[in-house]
């Protein structure tokens, strides 16, 4: 049995500190740092006029922080489970310039978010713990309906390898990774609460989930064995989306 959203939401309240670091993003995610670089260089040249931000798993609000220096003066919305990660996101994003800052905690699959609400949103590690390919396909839609015409969904997240055979490679040389930042006891923890919590999807599952739900255009930014980040564009009515695909 996978974590209930209570066992979840548990360990990120005991975790606020490992994601409030912006230099370094979540330790735990390869190349955390140039994901949060790529994706807000990408909302801030396809929706350079953007003025509404939806952060989803919002954490600390490291990709809050980030798209702030690109297009300064948001209304930030932040979605979490966690009360003291929204409390502290909230607090580094009001001090960072930002021209409002709504937290909301709940889950993506219950919060009410709206229609057409939102310039840009980002969801960092958060869509691992979708279930079922309904909830994935209700979650993509909901967020592709809450973007304005010509908003952009921008997304950073673990993935899981289409080819069986590449499978244990790929988690083989994740485990490598972790190992050498803290030891095999850290490297030990992380895959536990992986295995535990996680229910990641290959790339081009959710590329093609992105398209069949509505986006115009689709574009992967940077993948590293099993971790990408990518995004879409909602097309304005009558205007190709300007992302290639």
């Amino acid at each position: 049995m996978k974590s209930t959203v209570e066992e979840i939401r548990a360990r990120f309240d005991k975790d606020v500190e490992r994601f409030s670091n912006l230099d370094t993003g979540q330790s735990a995610t390869i190349d955390a740092p140039l994901a949060l670089e790529l994706i807000a260089e990408a909302a801030a040249t396809t929706t350079p006029r953007a003025r509404r931000l939806l952060d989803v798993g919002c954490g600390a609000g490291n990709y809050s922080l980030k798209l702030l220096q690109a297009l300064p003066a948001l209304d930030v919305t932040l979605v979490d489970l966690s009360s003291p990660m929204l409390a502290r996101a909230e607090q580094r994003i009001a001090a960072a310039g930002a021209r409002s800052v709504r937290p909301v905690q709940g889950d993506i699959r219950d919060v009410v978010i709206g229609e057409a609400t939102f310039d840009v949103i980002v969801a960092a590690a958060v869509f691992h713990h979708l279930r079922t390919d309904a909830e994935w396909r209700d979650v993509f839609a909901k967020l592709f309906r809450a973007l304005a015409p010509g908003g952009s969904l921008w997304i950073f997240d673990v993935v899981e390898c289409e080819m069986p055979a590449m499978r244990a490679a790929a988690w083989r040389r994740y485990g490598e990774y972790l190992e050498s930042l803290r030891g095999p006891s850290y490297r030990d923890e992380v895959l536990a609460y992986v295995e535990k919590e996680d229910t990641p999807r290959p790339l081009t599952y959710q590329l093609d989930l992105l398209r069949e739900v509505g986006f115009s255009a689709v574009e992967v930014l940077h993948k590293h064995g099993l971790f990408a980040a990518f995004g879409a564009v909602r097309a304005e009515p009558g205007v190709q989306g300007s992302c290639a695909n």
